[in-house]
C-alpha cells in the first residue's frame, strides 16, 4: 500500500499526481495560478500564490485518496518550469513578485552580452544560450533596474526553490535547473565565476547545487501534521519539467528528437555530450553524470494556441472542457495550410532559434475567405512550424529520424499528426499526458530502490501510438514553412522597430 507523491510546479499549474510501486497511476489532481503581464515584456507569478497551490493540492490529494485507503507516502519528488528568478530577505521572505521564464525585461542586457567574448565564455561554460529567458540576464537586470530590491536580496532563488524552503527551511537547487540559469559551471558542476561577476553576487546568494537525486531534506514538523506524513518521508528534489518530460519518453537509448508542447515548447534530444554552436543558440541541462539533455525551447506552444482560442474563437463558453473537442472537431475539417495563412507565433518574443526578445506575432496571407477556424488551425501550424524551425538547426550538429512527443497539446491526434506531416518524420505519441510527473516517478522509484536505474524504470512508460506522415501533406508544408522562415528573416528590423515603440508605451 505504499505510494510515491510526484509534484510539478509548472508555469500555468501545479500538477500532484501519486503512483504506486509499481509505478501505476493512483490519483491526480492540479490547481491553477495566474501570470501578470503588466506590460508586453513583464511575465510574473506571486510566490505566496504558487506555493499555497502547491500546498493546497498536496493537501486535497493526501486527504481524499490516500488518508482514506491507509497508504503509506514513501517520498515526494518535484519538478518545475526553468528560468525564475525570486528575491528573497535573509528570512526568507519574498521582495517582489517572481519573474518567470517568459519575462523579456532583460532583453537588452542579454543582447549586449551575447556581442562581448565574455558571453561567449560564459555560454560555453554554462550551455546556456545568453538571452532575457536566463537567470542570469534577470539577476544583472535588478542590479541596474531596481538597486533597492538588489541590495535587500539575501538569496535569487527559483519558484521551486521557494517552495521546497517552506518545506524544510533548507536551500537546495538540483543540478537540471542550475544548469538552466546561465549560472553553473556543466563540468564543474559548481556555480561559474565568471556569470556571478557579471550578475554581481556571490555563492553565497545562490542555493547548494545538489544531484536530481539528492534526498537529503527534512521535511518541517509542522508540514509533517499538515499533511499528515511522517518524518521518514523522502523529499527528491528531482528536476525540471523538460528534462522529466524528455525522460518520459523512454528514448535515452535512441538517436530520436523529443517534441514536448505545454505552455511553452522545445525540441530536444540526448546526449553523452554538450550540443553547442558559435552562435549560442542550444540549451544543455544536466539530467545526470551519464546524460545532457539539449535542444532550443519556444516561448509560444500552448499559451499561444490558448490565446488564440479566448481572442479569435468567438464560439467558446465558460465550460472549455466541453468546448475544445467540437474546435478540434472543426480544425480537422480545415485543408492542411489554413488555406495559405501563416501565423509567426512570437507572442511573447522568441528564444530558439532566432533569439529574439523583440519577435511579433503576425498573420501572413489573409483574405476575405479566411473564418475564425482558419486562424486558429494557422496558429497551431505555425507553433508547429516554429517547432520545425528548432529541429532544423539541431539536425544541422545530430541527426535523427524519427520524433516522440508528449505534453498536454503536442500529444493530442491533431497535433500530432500536423508534426509528422510537417516534419515527415513517423511519430510516437506518450499515451499519458502528464510526462513531467511520470519522468518523476521514473526517478522517484529508482532512489527508492524498486529499479536499478533510470533505464530500467522506463518500464512503467505505456507504449505509445505510432503515426505516419502524409507525403502530399508534407509537401504543402514544406512550401509553407520556407515562406514562415523566409518572413521571420525579413522582418527582424520591423521587430525591432515596433517593440522599441510597444516598449515606450
Amino acid at each position: 500500500m505504499d505510494c510515491i507523491i510526484t509534484l510539478e510546479i509548472g508555469t500555468t499549474s501545479t500538477k500532484v499526481v501519486v503512483f504506486d510501486m509499481l509505478g501505476k497511476q493512483i490519483a491526480s489532481n492540479k490547481g491553477a495560478y495566474p501570470t501578470f503581464h503588466n506590460h508586453t515584456h513583464i511575465s510574473e507569478q506571486d510566490p505566496e500564490q504558487v506555493f499555497i497551490t502547491a500546498l493546497f493540492v498536496l493537501k486535497s490529494i493526501i486527504n481524499n485518496h490516500l488518508l482514506s485507503s491507509k497508504r503509506k507516502v514513501r517520498a515526494i519528488v518535484f519538478s518545475s518550469s526553468m528560468h525564475s528568478v525570486l528575491p528573497v530577505d535573509k528570512n526568507g521572505n519574498p521582495l517582489g513578485n517572481a519573474i518567470i521564464w517568459s519575462d523579456n525585461r532583460a532583453a537588452s542586457i542579454a543582447e549586449d552580452l551575447k556581442k562581448t567574448a565574455l558571453g561567449d565564455e560564459i555560454y560555453q561554460k554554462t550551455g546556456t544560450p545568453i538571452h532575457a529567458m536566463s537567470p542570469l540576464a534577470k539577476i544583472a537586470w535588478l542590479r541596474q533596474n531596481s538597486k533597492e530590491i538588489y541590495g535587500q536580496t539575501a538569496k535569487f532563488i527559483s519558484l521551486k526553490e521557494y517552495v521546497l524552503y517552506q518545506f524544510t527551511d533548507e536551500y537546495f537547487i538540483d543540478y537540471s535547473l542550475a544548469s538552466a540559469t546561465g549560472l553553473f559551471n556543466l563540468k564543474s558542476k559548481k556555480w561559474e565565476e565568471d556569470s556571478l561577476k557579471f550578475a554581481g553576487i556571490t555563492t553565497d546568494q545562490l542555493s547548494t547545487p545538489v544531484p536530481i537525486n539528492f534526498d537529503g531534506f527534512k521535511l518541517k514538523k509542522t508540514m509533517q501534521k499538515s499533511l499528515h506524513l511522517d518524518a521518514s518521508t523522502k523529499l527528491i528534489i528531482g528536476s525540471t519539467d523538460g528534462c522529466f518530460a524528455t525522460l518520459s519518453t523512454g528514448a535515452m537509448q535512441k538517436d530520436d528528437a523529443i517534441i514536448s508542447i505545454t505552455s511553452g515548447g522545445a525540441v530536444r534530444v540526448f546526449g553523452k555530450e554538450c550540443l553547442t554552436n558559435d552562435k549560442g543558440t542550444f540549451f544543455n541541462y544536466i539530467l545526470n553524470d551519464d546524460y545532457y539533455i539539449s535542444g532550443g525551447p519556444t516561448s509560444n506552444g500552448g499559451l499561444a494556441f490558448d490565446w488564440s482560442i479566448n481572442n479569435i474563437y468567438k464560439n467558446i463558453e465558460d465550460d472549455l472542457d466541453k468546448v475544445i473537442p467540437q474546435l478540434f472537431n472543426e480544425l480537422t475539417k480545415v485543408q492542411a495550410g489554413s488555406n495559405g495563412l501563416l501565423f509567426l507565433p512570437y507572442l511573447q518574443g522568441e528564444r530558439a532559434p532566432i533569439w529574439d526578445s523583440n519577435a511579433r506575432a503576425m498573420f501572413f496571407g489573409l483574405n476575405i475567405t479566411h473564418q475564425p477556424i482558419h486562424m486558429i488551425r494557422a496558429v497551431l501550424e505555425g507553433i508547429i512550424f516554429e517547432m520545425f524551425s528548432i529541429a532544423k538547426s539541431i539536425l544541422k550538429h545530430r541527426q535523427f529520424n524519427a520524433l516522440h512527443v508528449n505534453g498536454v497539446y503536442a500529444a493530442t491526434p491533431l497535433w500530432s499528426q500536423i508534426i509528422s506531416d510537417v516534419f515527415g518524420m513517423p511519430v510516437s505519441i506518450s499515451q499519458y499526458p502528464l510526462s513531467a510527473n511520470l519522468g518523476s516517478a521514473m526517478l522517484g522509484l529508482t532512489v527508492m530502490g524498486e529499479y536499478k536505474s533510470l533505464q530500467e524504470a522506463s518500464s512503467i512508460i505505456p507504449s505509445p501510438i505510432e503515426l505516419n506522415p502524409s507525403v502530399s501533406k508534407h509537401k504543402l508544408y514544406q512550401k509553407l514553412f520556407d515562406i514562415f522562415e523566409s518572413l521571420t528573416d525579413k522582418l527582424e528590423e520591423e521587430f525591432r522597430q515596433i517593440a522599441e515603440i510597444q516598449t515606450k508605451n
